[in-house]
Order: structure tokens, then sequence, then C-alpha cells
């Protein structure tokens, strides 16, 4: 009996963490939302305090290890969320006020993100921006990284606002547009930085084809596979009638593209926007199949946020620390001046110009995902680790007060009135 009790504390199954996961990570959201704030950040500073560094519920292994699946199943959905949204009769009506600031904003800030993270945190953690091999082999590598990843925005926190207060206006319709394809965006730039992050990572192997041929190759086999299992979707669901079908067929063809886009080296992420993309623009009742998904989202979400949030490592928090302040100053500042840019090329109304940017603000789902994938890039070393802990503490701090400007910028626009 006592073998027993020593087995089930000291080596538990891992369906025991899964089961913590869901349930520590649904009472840390409810506590966030009576506090008036994200569920998001709720489930991350659960997984936090069950982190190792912490209270040490969740081992090393269990977290960088054996749990590493609930990652790709959590991307996989949201990816094929994303795609969902493209669909080609909205884009038609998008018009291009929402394409430009879609790309302007995207760009800058990921371009502000990498320049103000490639020159100040070196010096910040000791080295210098001007040495080649730290700041090449190290430093840039993870500036690219972090930029592309900077680069997305949560659709969660602001379509919550405008659904909450009813916002309704050129502004919110923009908004929203943006907010639909930022993501998609954000999957293409980080699957072309990663590449080139791994060729500046492995010295001797930058070249041309590592920077422009490679990606493109992945980034087109992930779209082609993606297709591919989107047309035989299209003839499958035709014979499955009822919505529990749907669900388990929706969901399967999502693990399956992801599966074979890994096995291919190919990003799982665009094969399952790409997947979304076919399904919401050539199967009918599209709305069917992401509403059956729609509804096993939370407990994934519950599950993948908490996860991401026991990433974090004491040891490096100090460093970190001043990451995510980087992190969130530079994409604050492409976000906003980003916004600002692409509404005066495109001739929007002035409102969009002065407040679009804080309703792109919010970050989560994405952007953990990715920087968590993006950690594997970095190998044994440390800089993995700090990255991580960085963008985590960028997201907590995006979270607690970008709803609180998203409904400023609505207020001030005119488009919902302060009770």
């Amino acid at each position: 009996m006592i073998h027993l009790t020593r087995s089930l504390f000291e080596d538990p199954h891992p369906l025991v963490y899964l089961g913590l996961l869901l349930l520590c990570g649904y009472t840390g959201g409810r506590i966030a939302n009576h506090l008036k704030a994200p569920r998001v950040s709720g489930y991350i500073v659960t997984g936090m305090l069950l982190s190792p560094s912490l209270l040490g519920v969740f081992n090393e292994q269990v977290v960088r290890e054996e749990l590493t699946l609930i990652t790709d199943i959590a991307l996989s959905v949201i990816a094929f969320s994303i795609g969902g949204v493209l669909a080609m009769r909205k884009m038609k009506r998008l018009g291009r006020q929402i394409v430009w600031i879609t790309l302007i904003q995207a760009l800058a800030a990921f371009a502000l993100t990498t320049l103000v993270i490639g020159s100040i945190f070196p010096v910040l953690h000791g080295g210098s921006p001007g040495s080649s091999t730290p700041f090449t082999g190290v430093f840039l590598p993870m500036a690219l990284v972090i930029g592309a990843i900077s680069a997305a925005t949560a659709p969660a926190a602001t379509l919550a606002i405008v659904h909450e207060y009813k916002a309704r206006g050129p502004l919110t319709t923009i908004l929203l547009g943006v907010v639909a394809l930022d993501d998609g965006v954000t999957i293409f730039l980080y699957a072309f930085t990663i590449s080139l992050a791994k060729a500046l990572i492995t010295p001797g192997s930058l070249s041309w084809q590592t920077m422009v041929l490679s990606p493109a190759l992945h980034v087109l086999i992930a779209m082609a596979l993606g297709g591919v299992v989107g047309l035989g979707l299209r003839g499958l669901i035709r014979f499955v009638p009822h919505r529990t079908g749907m669900l388990v067929v929706a969901v399967g063809s999502v693990f399956l593209t992801a599966g074979l886009a890994i096995g291919l080296e190919a990003s799982p992420l665009l094969a399952n926007m790409m997947l979304g993309f076919m399904v919401v623009n050539f199967v009918r009742h599209s709305h069917d199949v992401f509403g059956v998904v729609e509804n096993v989202e939370e407990p994934i979400f519950a599950m993948f946020f908490t996860l991401a949030g026991a990433h974090l490592d004491l040891t490096v928090i100090q460093t970190a620390g001043w990451l995510a302040l980087l992190i969130t100053l530079g994409r604050f500042a492409g976000k906003l001046g980003g916004s600002r840019l692409g509404a005066r090329i495109s001739h929007a109304p002035p409102a969009v110009g002065k407040y679009l940017g804080l309703g792109l603000l919010p970050t989560a789902g994405v952007t953990v995902g990715l920087v968590l994938l993006a950690k594997n890039a970095f190998g044994t070393s440390d800089v993995g680790e700090v990255m991580v802990s960085g963008v985590l503490g960028s997201v907590i701090i995006n979270e607690l007060l970008a709803p609180f400007l998203v409904r400023f910028g609505l207020i001030k626009a005119g488009e919902i009135h302060p009770t």
C-alpha cells in the first residue's frame, strides 16, 4: 500500500496532469472573470503557480516533454479557426482599407519589435549588438522570431468587448476585419522567420536558399497539404448527416493535417489555416463544421494556456522581465503607428486612424503557441527559456491592459457609450 501511494505521488500518470490542467485552469479562469480580467489571464497565472519554479505541481519533464502534444493540438485548432474567417465572399466586402491596415500594422509590429529587442536587449543581457558571435547566433534569431510573433492579435478580447457593448460603426467594422486577417499574416511571418532563425543559429548554413527558397517551399507544401485534405473533407462531409459526426470528421482532419505537415517539416499552422480556408469556401454547411469545433475549444484552450503558464522559469525572470517590457513597447508602437499609417494610406475615416490601434493590442493564443514551438529552435540554450518567459510576461501585460484600451478606443470613436 505504501509503495502504491509513493508511486501515485512521485510518478503520476499523464492523465493526472491533464485533469489538473483542466480543473485548475477552469478555476483560474473563473477567478479571472470575477476580477473582470480575461479568462486567458487566469489560465496563464494558474499555470505559473503550478510551474516547477513555484508550487512544483508540474515537473520539468512533464511540462517540456510529456504534454507537448497539447500545444500541437491547440495550435492546430486555432489555425483551422483562423482559416475559417477567410471566406472569399467576405473578403470581397472587406475593402482595401482593411487589407492595407492589416499588412502595414502587422509589418510595423514585426519591424519595431525586432528592432527594439535586437538593439536594446543584448546590452541589457550583458552582450553588445555589435559583437557578431552572440548577436547573429542568439540575439538576432530571437529578435526575428519574437518580432514575427508580436504581429499577432488575439481576437477573443476584442470580440468580447464589441459584443458586450454592442459596438457599431466604421471603426468596429474595420477592426473586426483586421483582427480576422491578422493572425494569418503572423503565421506567414513566423514560417519565414523561424527558418531564417534556424539558419542563423547554425553557423555556415546561411544562404539565399535558407533565407528564401526553403521557407517558400515549406509554405507551399503546407498550403498544398491543407488544400488536399480540404478537398477530401469536402467529399467526405456529404456522408456525415449529424453534428456529432461532423465533429469527429473535422477534428480528425485537423489532426491528420497537422501530423502530416510535421512529418514533412512544413508548418502545421499554415496547413490547418489552408484547411479552414477550404472548408469555409468549398464545403456545404461549413458553419456547422466550425460550430462543432468551437464547442470543444474551451477545454483545449484551458489546458493549453495553463500549460503555457507552467513554462515560467524564475531563474530567468529578471532577464525575461526586461524582455517582456521591450516586447510590449515595441509591439504597442508598431500596432498604433502602423494602423495609423495604414488608415492614412487607405483614406479610412479619421477615427479609424486615431483609435483602431488600441483594438489590436490584445495578444494570447497564436503568440503563446508560436513561442512554445520556436523554443525548440534554440536547443538546450537558456535563451529559449528567456524567450518563452519574456513572451508570457508580455502576454500577461497585454491581457490585463488591452481590454480597457479597446473599450476606451471604441468610446472615443463614438461607437459605444460608457455606462
